[in-house]
């Protein structure tokens, strides 16, 4: 194997984790720059550890499909300053920190809750939720957050409402969830929450056992003979996936809308162009980052050898403003056609809910457009304050008048 330019190189200090002020939708801009030289190089982790980034589009999908790279927990290497030095296994259920077969045995049983033709059968709730939020909006009157008034709500009701946690609990685990994905909670605070939803989903499996209904986690319960233990830990799995992410993207989307007007336009006066500007969206905010494996065997990557035990940091964001993949990336372009972007992952742990965030976003963003077709923000776009100490990045709040 010839020598490649990567390994001359000092390795990087440490994962680039800072935004350009000014430039909220923008990824940290040392990632451009990295990418540009060397789409896979050496990183120092923060517990010591000597791994890799990577940043280039066909090196993070590479790596995402390739079974010999693992997502088990204690396999890897946190990227994160202030993360613990090492990670306990997955606890049963947790989908993202296994490998097959146990990942393959949970994603099958999934995959029928999931599919194109359910989620479009649940567009009619979708835009139900939908329409009842833009009702207490109109209601209430400017001005208003956009957060707390139907980015978090539209999405929060449908997981709910599909898992089946009634009305009255799910204040309680869509406030759990936020504390779990906040990395500015201390871990205490951190595995409190995240034991608290587990325990929550389980009364609510054993309710589910007793009397099933017509929801995801009711079918759990009769197929694939599950424990107790997995199907608390499904649900808080799918809780978790389905309502930060999709919460954000709605919220961090409106605001990248409202920031480029040209864009919005175009969205409001057709929504047709609702599916493009979903997947573009996508791309361009990349809210879910970075992805982390480790190589279970020495692997050539980009000929580069990857050793067995080197973590690698996959940067989904820099990898979808790449170039080489999609040209003038760090523009905007809801009419672009931005299939193969990596906003929803890419292979095995590919996003398992994404069709259901589709379904979201494709009613709820044209339909807050055309209602309030002069919404706008109500402070300084610098005003807005940035999630950038979560793992799902976005707003906390956005501050919106009409």
């Amino acid at each position: 194997m010839s020598e490649h330019p990567a390994l001359h190189h000092e390795p990087l200090a440490a994962l680039p984790l800072d935004r350009t002020a000014g430039r909220p939708f923008d990824p940290p801009a040392e990632l451009a720059e990295i990418r540009r030289q060397r789409p896979l190089t050496r990183m120092r982790y923060p517990d010591g550890h000597v791994g890799w980034l990577a940043t280039g589009y066909a090196t993070v999908r590479t790596i995402l499909a390739d079974p010999r790279f693992s997502s088990r927990y204690e396999l890897l290497h946190v990227p994160h300053p202030g993360g613990p030095g090492s990670l306990p296994p997955a606890s049963p259920g947790d989908m993202s920190g296994i490998d097959a077969p146990g990942h393959t045995r949970y994603r099958r049983l999934l995959m029928g809750k999931f599919t194109v033709r359910r989620m479009r059968e649940l567009t009619a709730r979708v835009e139900q939720f939908t329409n009842d939020c833009l009702d207490a909006m109109e209601r209430q009157g400017p001005p208003a957050d956009l957060v707390e008034a139907f980015a978090q709500p539209v999405p929060a009701l449908m997981i709910c409402e599909l898992l089946g946690v009634p009305v009255s609990g799910r204040d309680v685990f869509q406030r759990h969830v936020h504390t779990v994905t906040d990395r500015s909670r201390s871990l205490d605070e951190q595995g409190a929450a995240y034991t608290a939803i587990q325990d929550l989903i389980h009364d609510l499996v054993l309710a589910k056992r007793a009397a099933p209904t017509d929801d995801v986690l009711s079918d759990l319960t009769h197929d694939g003979d599950l424990t107790d233990a997995e199907l608390a830990g499904l649900g808080a799995f799918l809780l978790g996936a389905g309502l930060d992410t999709t919460a954000n993207m709605l919220a961090h989307g409106t605001f990248a809308l409202l920031s480029n007007p040209g864009q919005l336009a175009a969205l409001r006066d057709d929504p047709g162009l609702a599916d493009q500007a979903v997947e573009e969206l996508m791309r361009y905010l990349t809210i879910a980052d970075p992805g982390i494996r480790t190589a279970l065997e020495d692997v050539d990557v980009d000929g580069h050898l990857i050793r067995a035990g080197d973590t690698v940091t996959l940067s989904h964001q820099a990898a979808n403003r790449d170039p080489a993949r999609f040209p003038d990336p760090d523009t905007l372009d809801v009419h672009r056609r931005a299939t193969g972007h990596l906003g929803f992952g890419h292979g095995p742990h590919q996003c398992l809910g994404q069709q259901l965030a589709r379904v979201e976003m494709r009613v709820a963003l044209p339909a807050l457009l055309t209602r309030f077709p002069g919404l706008r923000l109500a402070v300084p776009p610098g005003d807005v304050p940035l999630r950038t100490a979560s793992t799902i990045y976005g707003v906390h709040r956005l501050p919106v008048t009409w």
